[in-house]
């Protein structure tokens, strides 16, 4: 019995409309993919967006070759976010150096800070919107205008770091003193990381179609991961120490005052550290024309006093070739409590005329010639600080002083190694530090090191495992639920005879 002509017609209208169901699911109304994909591409219309096929690319070649390069950008960006974030104790002498080649005072140090920041921002978020696309199985297409921006960033990074490194190199001793205290928190933080980079490495490792494929995106991701699991046996750091062995606090020497409270080198700025509890002041000493001792600690008058008000044609001349009636005229500083004997050639003559005389030395030396001369303190800057070097130096009744400390993490780098004074800008910040930061016992952290580790591999296993099913499922159900598919029949010859029906499909 052959069928009428009208039900044929409504059999294959019935398919059709399937075929259109299917069709349009790929292109159902999506608010978060829209979104990530309008950010990141600039492709709003549900229409442009493409989903990776199981065992493709996640991507075409071009965009393959630059996502290498969003990386590296988000990397490079990192690295002198942290790097000069952790700079923050010498930007005064930062903008001093600007100071002095341009002649003018600009917050340099603070405009270059906010800038990196923005950048690492930016970058961040495409990045985010990047993993965030691949966890949803789409493809990436990142826009001109964001290549663009790539560039700059990466650009801006490279060069930045260069020049640190050029330019600034005792800027590198501070990085890698910071570490000291912050490698454990930056190691829980890579390992969150990684958890959240699980979620797309898994999707497109189990949807891979070939084994290499899966070994290319699985291996570094294991490896890397391991590295970080195993990275804390290798860590060292002066805060973590038995509960009872924290030494004293280091005293507080007022860096020419409180400078950050008032003008340095002048009596309130001396006044303002008394008043925030400081140990002790620092001051530099020079002599005018006629003999007469006065503060002042650079080579000219220009940065500290109004000398181009007073003397404007002298603002370049040596503060020393001026006579002590000039000086008074100034507004400049006129007490100071204690001066520290740092010249070496004539230490002899010092101690002869004056017995009393505490004299320090501005270097690292052997025991045995720091107590030939008499020495009793050193006086060194920060990054010169060793938590062995200061124990040694203590056994032989010397103590250390390290100086400029201005930030909290580095005067509590130099509470937990020891040391026995810091010179400061900031008395009142760091007068209120009832303990140093980062401190905790060995216990504690390897506690945490531990916990780390079986969290992140807990939740990495669970999130390959719900892929695994996902993919697994997803397969099963397409294949049972899937009409157009027949035994011997293929999608093309319903395809086929769809092409001869014009009245229907219009």
């Amino acid at each position: 019995m052959e069928a009428s002509p009208t039900s044929l017609k409504r059999l294959r209208f019935g398919k059709l409309k399937v075929v259109r169901r299917r069709l349009l699911q790929r292109y159902e109304h999506q608010p978060f993919i829209s979104c990530l994909a309008g950010f990141y591409s600039c492709r709003w219309k549900r229409y442009q967006r493409e989903r990776t096929e199981p065992g493709k690319c996640c991507c075409n070649m071009r965009e393959c070759m630059f996502f290498p390069l969003l990386v590296a950008a988000f990397c490079f960006s990192l690295v002198f976010l942290y790097t000069w974030g952790e700079g923050k104790n010498d930007y005064n002498s930062f903008d001093w150096y600007n100071y002095g080649n341009l002649g003018f005072w600009f917050l340099w140090s603070l405009v270059i800070l906010i800038v990196a920041a923005v950048l690492f921002a930016y970058i961040s978020l495409l990045l985010v919107l990047a993993m965030c696309l691949l966890a949803e199985g789409q493809q990436l297409y990142l826009h001109w205008s964001h290549k663009i921006g790539t560039f700059l960033v990466l650009g801006f990074s490279i060069s930045a770091l260069f020049a640190l490194s050029i330019l600034w190199r005792d800027h590198q001793k501070t990085v890698r003193l910071s570490f000291q205290v912050t490698a454990p928190y930056l190691h829980i933080g890579a390992i969150a990381i990684m958890v959240l980079l699980a979620w797309p490495v898994a999707l497109h490792a189990i949807r891979a179609d070939k084994k290499v494929t899966q070994v290319i995106i699985v291996g570094p991701y294991l490896a890397i991961l391991l590295f970080l699991f195993l990275i804390p046996l290798g860590m060292y750091s002066p805060c973590i120490r038995e509960m009872g062995t924290l030494g004293p606090k280091p005293a507080l020497i007022g860096h020419r005052g409180a400078p950050m409270l008032a003008p340095e080198n002048t009596e309130m700025s001396f006044l303002k550290t008394i008043e925030h509890g400081g140990d002790g002041l620092e001051t530099d000493v020079a002599i005018s024309y006629d003999g007469v001792p006065f503060l002042m600690h650079d080579d000219t008058l220009r940065r500290t006093t109004n000398i181009q008000e007073v003397y404007p044609n002298d603002t370049d001349k040596a503060a020393s070739s001026f006579s002590w009636d000039a000086l008074q005229k100034l507004n400049a500083g006129t007490w100071f409590l204690k001066v520290l004997w740092l010249h070496n050639g004539v230490r002899s003559f010092v101690q002869s005329v004056a017995p009393g005389f505490q004299h320090t030395m501005g270097r690292k030396a052997p025991i045995e010639d720091l107590i030939k001369h008499n020495i009793v303190k050193l006086n060194l800057v920060y990054t010169d600080m060793s938590s062995e070097d200061i124990r040694k130096y203590a056994e032989a009744n010397i103590t250390t002083n390290f100086y400029v400390v201005n930030e909290p993490w580095l005067y509590s780098l130099a509470w937990c190694s020891g040391a026995h004074s810091v010179t400061t800008n900031a008395v009142h910040l760091l007068k209120d530090l009832s303990q140093p930061l980062f401190l905790m016992t060995p216990q504690q952290y390897n506690i945490m090191w531990i916990l780390t580790d079986l969290t992140s591999a807990f939740l990495i296993s669970l999130i390959f495992a719900l892929h695994w099913w996902r993919e697994k499922n997803f397969s099963c159900c397409a294949q049972d639920s899937n009409p157009m598919i027949e035994s011997g029949g293929t999608y093309n010859k319903f395809k086929t005879e769809l092409s001869d029906m014009p009245a229907v499909l219009a």
